[in-house]
Parts: structure tokens; sequence; C-alpha cells
């Protein structure tokens, strides 16, 4: 009996290892094929028209606190004190208000990034599961997440092919220093 489960679990054992070996996985680096895909230079155009707004918003923000710091040292002298404490108070505001700009302008340009991104990374990523699915790969892994990987296992061309990418756009990749 005890030899008959040993068997069982031998035989178990190699129909794993034998399904195991008949499933393809390929890979590929998605960002170097999202960085050939004429949509993402118009998405870097569009992000860094919007990063240039918001700064150019905030340093009109942070010109007119120093205009209305100057115009209160200017003036302090002919206030009374109650009116001092007013318009202290009101520009103390202010600078809070302004100390927590760069974080709202880098929220602000995440959300952005991220929306523009998104119909980039649908498209590269039906791309992927058609070549997959046509090419009979059961799984696709990050180029950047491997260690050892064998050239015939490299998806990217198949995926630019699908993307519509011009192989005379991709960029050859950089050759280690000779000793």
């Amino acid at each position: 009996m005890k030899k008959l489960i040993i068997a069982l679990i031998i035989a178990g054992t190699l129909g794993l290892s034998m399904s195991a070996e008949a499933q393809k996985i390929g890979y590929l680096s998605a960002d170097e094929i999202i960085s050939l895909m004429p949509e993402a230079a118009k998405v870097d155009t569009q992000l860094n028209q919007f990063q240039q707004s918001l700064y150019t918003n905030a340093q009109d923000k942070q010109a007119e606190l120093n205009d209305a710091v100057a115009k209160f040292y200017k003036d302090s002298a002919t206030m009374t004190a109650s009116l001092k404490e007013v318009k202290r108070k009101d520009l103390q505001t202010k600078v809070q208000e302004l100390s927590g700009e760069e974080q709202r302008i880098q929220n602000l340009f995440e959300q952005k990034r991220q929306e523009l991104s998104l119909p980039i990374q649908r498209r590269l990523q039906g791309a992927i599961q058609e070549v997959a699915k046509e090419s009979g790969y059961a799984y696709v892994l990050p180029k950047e997440a491997l260690l050892v990987m064998p050239p015939a296992d490299d998806i990217s061309p198949l995926v630019r092919k699908k993307l519509g990418i011009k192989e005379s756009a991709v960029r050859p990749p950089a050759t280690a220093p000779k000793k």
C-alpha cells in the first residue's frame, strides 16, 4: 500500500513537471515599447505643458503673496492695531495655502499622468494578450524582473509589430564595454 502511494506521488509529480515544461513563457520590456509608441510622445508633451501651467500658477500666487506682504509692511504704520491683526491673519492664511502648493501640484500632475497614460497601457496590454494567445505563450513576464532569459522568448518584436511600431524606430540595445 505504501509503495502504491509513493508511485502515485511520483507519477503526479512527473505529470506536473511535464505539463509545466509544455507551457511557453515569454518576456518583454513594457517601458521600452511604450517609449516607442507615437502616442507616448504626445502624452509627454501634454504632461510638460500641464506641469508648466501648474508651476506658472504657483509662481503667480507667490508673486501675489509677496506683493501683499510688501503692501502690508508699507501700510502697517498707518493701520489700526485691529486692522493690522486682521491683515496679518489673512497673510498667514495665504502663506499656509501656498506652503501646500508643491504637494498639490505633484498630486495633480500624478493624476493627469495616470489619466493620460491609461489608454496607452490598455492598448499595450491588449497587444500583449493577443500576441500571447496567437503565439501560445501561457505567461508573459517583465524583462526587468528576469536575470537570465533566452532571446527566442522575447516577444517584444511581436508586440511592436502588433502595435504598428516600425523596426526602424527600435533603438539598438546598449552594449557592454569591452575589456
